[in-house]
């Protein structure tokens, strides 16, 4: 369906009401959720399997791998088969990797559950991301739906520190295999409401053959970038031990992709638009250090609190109760106001000044202290991605935004994989406050390189200029019901 045929659609008055986003906010949130629910049951998980607790961080890795490369992949689906129909797809095969993980009896089993859920919580995002912005053409909206993007950021982004308390009570109360089945009602739900309040995808015309249906969504760009993503995942997980011949398949296998897209007519990574489109990349860069960041907090100061200051897995959950809750407040306000240079700013310089302040802790830190610097965290976590989804918003044209909206999901799990490799390296050994402290360190480097790539970005004021220019039009809240002007109006 071309743009002009989708504006002259009819769009209810009220376009995004609470029945259209809630399913999609609910299928947003369970990417996040899943990514890290498990990070307290690996220790339960070994003991049950009789394996090394260091085995079971697979479990956490190939929902990385899956999740980086089916996020693109389900916004390319999208664009072709329609969001929608990738939606439920989705859903159905999360439920079934809450039920494979859940009755699994070994390692294997459990590591295909959390790949089935990777690759189902992958179509959440990208898929929404479409069916929001072909809404909000429909409606005639000449400035982004903020109030609904920053929803999406909230159940997309900030409710991964939820998970964190979320699982440690569910392994605490029921056992490890709760983090698996705890997917089955929700997914049900999603189901339900999606099946009931979502519109349907229009109708597909003539049959295309098998041939033309992979040269559109380009299959050997999907099989390029897996094997890139792939190969890159085992290189950083083997440091400090470093695995050259991963890091040197990884190599070959990003250059063919280059080649082979440079040549599409479909590209799935589109490296001509990345290259023309400057302003994007930037984007996908700093969403990548700013999320290498957030995981290192998530991780690697939660396993310091719990090895290093000596609390529980559930206490170190809670400790970043607080940060989840700052940026959930930070990232509506944000979003309503599609605000870009400023919050980006401001949540590279919290990033750098949350960084320095890990440097302060030591295992006789009070908590209160703990809780302070990880607050700080909270500004980037809102604030940032927040900004940076607004300016892919515009960056791109809407039959590209599935997958430029997997594709910055994909940017920040390889800053998540980077994140992991991180930590392993510091922590190598021991969970010691040396280490803790090498972390610091590198975030101060990575989050000044963030402040930089932000400062010097000319693209983010004059997108912010057109903001401030354009004429004054309040983007509708979803929970207050407030109506959307219709095509036809």
């Amino acid at each position: 369906m071309t743009a002009p045929e989708r504006a002259r659609d009819p769009v209810p008055g009220n376009a995004f009401s609470w029945r259209f986003v809630t399913p999609m906010l609910l299928g947003s949130a369970l990417n996040p959720v899943n990514s890290s629910v498990i990070a307290t049951a690996l220790v339960p998980i070994a003991g049950a399997m009789h394996l090394p607790v260091g085995r079971t961080a697979v479990l956490v890795s190939v929902l990385y791998l899956a999740t980086s490369i089916a996020q693109p992949t389900a916004g390319k689906l999208s664009e072709e088969f329609g969001p929608r129909r990738v939606f439920l797809v989705g859903i159905v095969t999360v439920l079934a990797g809450g039920l494979v993980g859940g009755f699994a009896q070994n390692l294997a089993e459990l590591v295909v559950g959390r790949v089935l859920i990777g690759v189902g919580t992958s179509a959440g995002y990208p898929s929404a991301m479409l069916l929001i912005r072909r809404r909000s053409d429909q409606a005639g909206l000449g400035s982004p739906p903020g109030s609904v993007l920053g929803a999406l950021v909230i159940a997309g982004i900030v409710t991964a520190a939820i998970g964190l308390p979320i699982g440690g009570v569910l392994v605490q109360a029921w056992g490890w295999r709760t983090t698996f089945f705890i997917n089955i009602p929700v997914t049900l739900i999603a189901l339900v409401m999606a099946v009931a309040w979502i519109p349907r995808d229009p109708r597909a015309g003539t049959r295309r053959a098998a041939r033309e249906v992979a040269a559109r969504i380009d299959v050997a760009g999907i099989a390029g970038f897996g094997g890139t993503i792939a190969a890159l995942l085992v290189f950083l997980l083997s440091l400090p031990h470093p695995d050259w011949t991963a890091l040197a398949i990884a190599v070959v296998a990003c250059a063919a992709l280059v080649t082979w897209e440079l040549r599409a007519d479909h590209p799935f990574f589109d490296v001509r638009l990345l290259a023309a489109n400057r302003a994007l990349t930037r984007t996908y860069l700093r969403f990548a250090v700013t999320m290498l960041c957030i995981y290192t907090v998530f991780y690697g100061l939660t396993q310091w609190i719990e090895a290093g200051r000596g609390l529980s897995s559930q206490a170190a959950g809670l400790i970043l109760l607080p940060m989840a809750v700052l940026s959930g407040l930070i990232a509506r306000p944000v979003s309503q106001r599609n605000l870009l240079r400023v919050p980006l700013i401001l949540a590279a310089i919290c990033c750098l000044a949350g960084s320095a302040g890990t440097l302060l802790l030591t295992g006789d830190t009070p908590v209160a202290l703990i809780v302070a610097i990880t607050l700080v965290f909270g500004v980037p976590m809102g604030a940032g991605t927040s900004a940076n989804q607004t300016a892919l918003y515009k960056q791109v044209s809407a039959g590209d935004i599935g997958t430029a909206s997997g594709l910055l999901r994909s940017f920040g799990y390889i800053g998540s994989i980077a994140s992991s490799a991180i930590i392993a390296i510091v922590f190598r050994s021991h969970v010691s406050d040396h280490g803790l402290h090498v972390m610091s360190i590198i975030m101060i480097v990575v989050s000044a390189v963030a402040l930089v790539l932000t400062l010097a970005d000319r693209q983010l004021m004059s997108l912010a200029s057109a903001r401030r220019d354009a004429p004054a039009r309040p983007a509708p809240d979803p929970a207050a019901g407030e109506p959307v002007p219709s095509a036809l109006e």
